[in-house]
């Protein structure tokens, strides 16, 4: 797919004519779902379901967590667990917002930086929330004297919840499409996307950084019987495997428009160059975890472990 700049500045997609001529009737179209980015609108007020997927892997993460420091080794008890929560959605919104803001679109909000309060509009970033949610980690785990390697790796078994129901909230906001294509499974995006079909990438990140990141790391920590004693190794995985999914899907997914003819649209995406330090730093974790194991007395559960 290449994209063309009008007279007026704006970024338009035209076919690519390395591709086989397609048919957007014989695909399935997007507005033929029934979907709506707002879940429920109350005269002025509308609910989207973008806020309610945060809420929903807020809420269902925590319950996870509850199931996970309630066996034996758990690096913290519940009252941490419960108080985190409070913490995670403030780095997760104040790291996104900043990130996407420092990553994607810097020229622009310089120009209009009172734009960056309206997060109603959209623009936020994984990696700017993993940084954030990572800095409150630290921070929590400092002012209560807890491991920060362990607490973070029980916090890595419940991310790809949260990932899941946002790639979710993606394709029913209908944003964040992928490439043109002609493979049967192929969408027709509104706007901007059509009227081309294209891959419903965001379906293949909800698959990959959402349902497989989470069985692997759930069954690492219920079924491996030193995973979870091996401080950063539960971290690691979770990063190397969502940079790996990430940069993967990467390849199937749209550049961002404000990136239309330079280097981060033509060889490697944003995403791609942000997931770079992710996955060196996730491999380090997972090269270096059996030497990091140590008796961990537990806040919950009923035994040490060696």
């Amino acid at each position: 797919m290449r994209i063309r700049r009008s007279k007026d500045g704006r970024t338009t997609p035209r076919e690519d004519t390395t591709l086989p001529p397609v048919d957007p009737a014989a695909y399935t179209h997007w507005t033929s779902l029934g979907l709506s980015p707002v879940a429920l609108s109350l005269g002025l007020l509308q609910i989207r379901w973008y806020s309610l997927a945060y809420i929903a892997g807020i809420l269902v993460g925590w319950w996870y967590i509850l199931k996970l420091i309630a066996q034996p080794g758990a690096p913290m008890a519940r009252r941490h667990a419960d108080d985190f929560v409070f913490w995670a959605t403030i780095g997760v919104l104040l790291g996104g917002r900043i990130g996407y803001v420092l990553f994607y679109n810097f020229g622009t909000y310089l120009q209009h930086p009172l734009d960056i309060l309206k997060l109603w509009e959209g623009g936020m970033s994984f990696h700017g929330g993993a940084l954030g949610v990572s800095l409150a980690i630290i921070l929590f785990c400092r002012r209560n004297a807890l491991s920060i390697l362990r607490f973070a790796d029980y916090l890595a078994v419940v991310a790809p919840i949260g990932l899941f129901f946002g790639r979710l909230a993606n394709f029913v906001n209908g944003e964040l499409w992928g490439k043109v294509t002609d493979v049967p499974w192929a969408i027709v995006f509104p706007g901007e996307a059509g009227p081309y079909p294209r891959h419903p990438s965001e379906l293949y990140e909800a698959g990959l950084e959402g349902l497989v990141l989470f069985a692997i790391l759930s069954l690492l920590f219920w079924r491996s019987p030193t995973a979870r004693y091996r401080p950063g190794l539960l971290t690691g995985v979770f990063l190397t495997g969502y940079g790996a999914f990430r940069f993967f899907v990467e390849f199937f997914r749209e550049p961002d428009q404000q990136f239309a003819g330079t280097f981060f649209a033509t060889t490697l995406h944003m995403g791609q160059l942000l997931d770079l330090p992710m996955l060196i730093f996730g491999i380090y974790l997972i090269a270096t975890a059996k030497r990091r194991r140590v008796r961990v007395e537990p806040f919950a559960g009923n035994a040490s472990v060696a």
